[in-house]
Order: C-alpha cells, then sequence, then structure tokens
C-alpha cells in the first residue's frame, strides 16, 4: 500500500515494511521502497520481532495471529487502514457487508449516490485505499465501502449506514468458528449510535 506508505513518511513517522515474499520476489518494489525511506523486513520471518509502536494489519491476516498477539503483549496498537479511516473519516460511510453480493450492492449504492448529485467516494474491497485521500473528503460527501469480516473483526466504529446482504459459513480456514464469523460481523452495526442505521435481509437469501 504506496499510498498509506507516502502518508506516514509525509507525517514524519519511522515507516516499516513487512512482507512474507522475498527482495527478489518484490523486484523493483523493493528498491522504490528503500529509496523513499521504508526499513524493509523480508522473507519467512517477516513477523518475527513485532516491536513496532503502530502496527497496521492487512485486511487477509487473521487477527489472533501468535506474533499479533504477543505485540498487543507488549504494548503495540495492532490497527487497519479501515479502522483508523472509520474513526476519522469527515463524511457519512455506507458500508456494505454479508457473505455475498457485497461487491454487487456497494457499486450499485455508490450509483444511485452519485445519481443523487452526490461526491461518492468508494473504498474497501473494492475502489482505492481511502485513509491517504482522507483529507481531500469534505463534511458533505459520502462514503460507499465493502467491508469483509477480516477487515470488521476490530472495528470499533461502525458505519452511519449499514447493510448485510446475508450470512453463511465463509472463512471458516481463517476464522476459529462460526461465531467468530458472525461477531466480525456484526461489528458493520454494533457500535453505531441512535442516529444509525442498518438494513438487514430477513430471508437472509
Amino acid at each position: 500500500n504506496l499510498p498509506l506508505v507516502r502518508l506516514f513518511l509525509k507525517a514524519g513517522a519511522y515507516v516499516t515494511a513487512r512482507d512474507k515474499r522475498t527482495r527478489k520476489q518484490l523486484g523493483s518494489l523493493a528498491d522504490k521502497l528503500e529509496k523513499i525511506g521504508v526499513r524493509l523486513v523480508l522473507g519467512a520471518g517477516y513477523l518475527d520481532d513485532l516491536t513496532e509502536d503502530v502496527i497496521f494489519r492487512t485486511p487477509g491476516m487473521p487477527y489472533h495471529l501468535p506474533q499479533l498477539d504477543a505485540a498487543r503483549a507488549r504494548g503495540s496498537a495492532v490497527t487497519s487502514e479501515m479502522e483508523v479511516f472509520l474513526d476519522y473519516c469527515p463524511c457519512k460511510v455506507f458500508g456494505v457487508t454479508g457473505s455475498d453480493g457485497k461487491t454487487t450492492t456497494t457499486t450499485i449504492l455508490a450509483k444511485m449516490l452519485q445519481h443523487a448529485g452526490k461526491t461518492v467516494h468508494v473504498g474497501g474491497n473494492i475502489g482505492k485505499p481511502l485513509l491517504p485521500v482522507i483529507e481531500q473528503i469534505k463534511p458533505d460527501d459520502v462514503v460507499v465501502v465493502e467491508l469483509s469480516s477480516f477487515q470488521l473483526i476490530s472495528v470499533g466504529h461502525s458505519p452511519q449506514i449499514s447493510v448485510v446482504t446475508n450470512m453463511s459459513p465463509n472463512h471458516l480456514d481463517i476464522h476459529k468458528d462460526m461465531q467468530e464469523y458472525i461477531d466480525a460481523k456484526k461489528n458493520i452495526f454494533l457500535h453505531q449510535n441512535a442516529f444509525g442505521r442498518t438494513v438487514l435481509n430477513l430471508d437472509n437469501s
């Protein structure tokens, strides 16, 4: 996520990028990152010795990896791009999750809002990374994000408008059981205030 890396470098942060790929597999990207001041930790042991103050977990990375749990125990803040974005987004956010139909629903919703004259920013699993452009988002704009269970599992700030398309067993190779999967999805509405709205599929089909 080069835009996110550049955002933190611009803010004066000391950035370490960790990747299980080797330098050879990264190719010219490794040189590019080092040239702009990024420290690289690559290869099989890329998650060893996580001592950074703030650790950004990628969406597909299991929340309870032993290395991440150890980092939390040492006092590191383990977060994600979407968590921080939802905390600081200046405009109304529409969030879409579910086992199936997320991308279609997100796309249709964004088109409807655009047709209504809104400036719409689409992100999450589709579109572009939104945190690096958060300063360009105006209070009267709207954001539509497609959110997976991996992104939602640690979210503490729900979108103002949430949509759940359906629920069925999914990603149980990553989640420890179906209940953890359900609990992760529930975060899309669990932290709404009294003005929040949630749209559910009554038939769950």
